[in-house]
């Protein structure tokens, strides 16, 4: 795990000039490779490569980075891992391939040379972000792993120069580049708390879509990055050609491809452990990790003493059933609080789901023990874990039997009264409500099953579920949201039904864009390699070929995976309402945080700063403070904006 940074533009400066810059990029970035850094540069084609190291194969000098291919083609700064290396390392002895040490990196370089950046690229089994130089054709590609777990920006200056970064920060000590602020971007950012490739938040400056490639020889011609794997295809192909054996079968390959999965990304030449809430997904890796080691692994968990955001007993009871090193750390709103301040550093463009507080704050505890650390996320995409997967195609099913103009009706008959009012009227009875509601907003919910009721189409259901602000034209000025994958229906899969329609689009866009520019941002915040073994693409492209009746029955996802975990750990351990991995945002905007979000959300400040229009703002935020509304979402979404504006400062 490291972090990577250069440029390809015009041949104007010596070598010296070209490393210096080169080093200031690399230095921005110094938290995702603490352990060492390298710069190359040459000087007759106007190109400089830098690299951060942290260390977790080859620790030896022979991992160090630049590196050189053995016959002096190829020079490449890599970020990430390619787990399937020693089986790659076989493949390529026979044809005279020797090694220096026993990295990843040194197997690419050979994989280029023997098959070509392209063709090697399509069988890297990993997470990764790459440029290499190729000085035979003076070419430069840069690539992304299959579904984006690992950043890269890239953006071309008015001069022609090709900058590209893990992260935005290495572009501001280039000389001459100057950021402009995409209006769109934050458009985007208050409809999906997050900034969607392939934009960013600065004109001009694109993040490389997930399994994307990109070719560029220094013309005059941009090139677009062009897809060596495709979600969209393995959606497709896989429906096709459905697994067709017994749910039992089922249950046994799955868990032979997730054991395999687990047991390549627990390779590593430093201590390794896994984050454990106690739920479906990150309780089946630790239990296959667990299963595959000979001492216990070390697992973590974050508590909170809020009830109703606390898993942390959950995760004890499996770690005790497990055997597993368990650390936990109960974080007091003080201990969150703190995280705030470096929300802006961290994830370096404006990024507003607010679980990232305590992923932050479990990648940190688990930093002070180990250098990486497994995870569970990606099982609610690939196996139907989300609420709205199974709860909007029963939704949908009944809104759909009536006409158009009926569900406008009684769509208006529940919004006659105001959320507001609505709240208040009903609190007094929430306590005959079941649990799972006395901490809901009525109102709101009744408001936003009125937004439901009005669609046409499921897919625009969809969307409305999973956006915050519905028109953040109207409150970004001169902003509208941005085309995204999520809208852009011209590369959607053929899909049998709504539910399939849902987990593509999720797996296309909340995960790239959200879960995963999460972790890592949080675990590179702390020098920690986070690696998801869900997202093996074996593992991928099966659960697409599960039927959904192995993935959903009745109100309960992801069956097939809890079968696995089930042979590892007792169901009653496990089967329980899903909590989330969140903080009580709502209501420290209310306490701890209110002077600190009256001061962003100030409406002279807004004014001034001339991004949003300040009276819808102003207006929810006055309603929240109240209690009257939850606008929770929204306002993070602003606040985050504004933190990060303060920032660049």
């Amino acid at each position: 795990m490291c972090g990577l940074a250069g440029f390809f533009g015009p041949p104007s400066r010596n070598d010296s000039e070209l490393q210096s810059i080169a080093q200031r990029m690399n230095d921005t970035i110094y938290l995702r490779g603490p352990d060492s850094h390298g710069v190359w540069s040459d000087q007759q084609h106007g190109i400089a490569l830098g690299h951060r190291r942290l260390s977790i194969l080859d620790l030896s000098p022979e991992g160090h980075q630049p590196m050189t291919s053995q016959n002096g083609r190829f020079v490449i700064v890599f970020n990430g891992e390619v787990y399937n290396f020693q089986e790659l390392r076989k493949e390529l002895e026979p044809h005279g391939h020797t090694w220096r040490g026993h990295s990843d990196t040194e197997i690419m370089l050979a994989a280029f040379c023997q098959w070509g950046v392209l063709e090697a690229t399509k069988r890297f089994n990993g997470m990764f972000a790459f440029a290499v130089w190729d000085r035979d054709e003076k070419k430069l590609h840069i690539a992304r792993d299959r579904l984006g777990e690992k950043p890269l920006y890239y953006g071309w200056l008015a001069d022609g120069t090709l900058l590209f970064g893990s992260e935005l920060k290495t572009f501001k000590p280039y000389p001459g580049f100057d950021p402009t602020i995409n209006r769109d971007a934050i458009a985007g950012l208050l409809k999906l708390n997050y900034i969607a490739e392939p934009h960013s938040i600065y004109e001009g400056i694109h993040k490389l879509p997930p399994a994307g490639l990109l070719t560029w020889d220094g013309s005059a011609a941009r090139p677009k990055p062009q897809l060596y794997w495709s979600m969209k295809a393995v959606a497709e192909s896989s429906l096709s050609n459905p697994f067709t054996g017994s749910e039992t079968e089922a249950v046994d390959q799955l868990e032979a491809l997730l054991k395999d999965a687990v047991g390549i990304r627990m390779i590593s030449d430093v201590p390794l452990g896994a984050f454990l809430s106690g739920g479906v997904d990150s309780s089946t890796i630790c239990a296959l990790m667990q299963a595959q080691s000979s001492k216990p692994v070390r697992t973590f968990t974050i508590g909170f003493h809020e009830k109703n955001y606390n898993e942390a007993l959950f995760a004890k009871e499996v770690a005790q059933h497990l055997g597993t090193d368990h650390t936990e750390l109960y974080v007091t709103p003080k201990d969150a609080l703190d995280v705030i301040p470096k929300i802006p550093e961290l994830y370096d463009e404006p990024f507003s789901d607010y679980s990232q507080i305590p992923t932050f704050l479990v990648c940190q505890l688990a930093r002070q023990h180990v250098t990486v650390a497994l995870s569970g996320d990606a099982g609610d995409e690939l196996f139907s874990g989300y609420e709205r997967y199974f709860v909007g195609r029963k939704v949908w099913n009944k809104i759909s039997a009536l006409p158009l103009w009926g569900r406008g009706a009684l769509a208006g008959s529940l919004t006659m009264l105001s959320a507001r009012t609505l709240n208040t009227l009903i609190e007094p009875f929430k306590k005959l409500l079941p649990a799972k509601y006395h901490h809901v907003s009525v109102g709101d919910k009744l408001h936003k099953l009125a937004e439901v009721l009005r669609v046409s189409e499921p897919v625009d259901m969809y969307q409305n579920l999973v956006s915050h602000w519905k028109h953040p034209e109207q409150i970004v000025i001169n902003g509208r949201e941005p085309s995204t994958a999520l809208i852009d229906n011209t590369n959607w899969p053929r899909v049998p039904d709504f539910t399939h329609r849902m987990m593509h689009l999720d797996m296309e866009t909340y995960l790239p864009g959200d879960i995963l520019t999460k972790v890592d941002r949080a675990s590179m915040g702390v020098s920690l390699e986070g690696r998801i073994p869900l997202l093996d693409p074996r593992v991928i492209e099966f659960a697409w070929r599960l039927p959904l009746s192995m993935k959903v029955k009745g109100d309960t996802g992801k069956w097939a995976l809890r079968q696995v975990l089930y042979r590892h750990v007792p169901q009653r351990l496990i089967d329980r309402p899903k909590m989330g991995f969140s903080v009580p945002i709502g209501a420290w905007l209310r306490g701890e945080l209110s002077d600190w979000a009256e001061a962003l959300l100030d409406e002279s400040r807004l004014k001034r700063e001339g991004y949003f229009h300040p009276a819808p703002i102003r207006e929810k935020w006055a309603e929240h403070l109240s209690g009257s509304r939850n606008w929770q979402y929204y306002l993070w979404d602003v606040l985050m904006f504004q933190a990060w504006l303060e920032a660049q400062r």
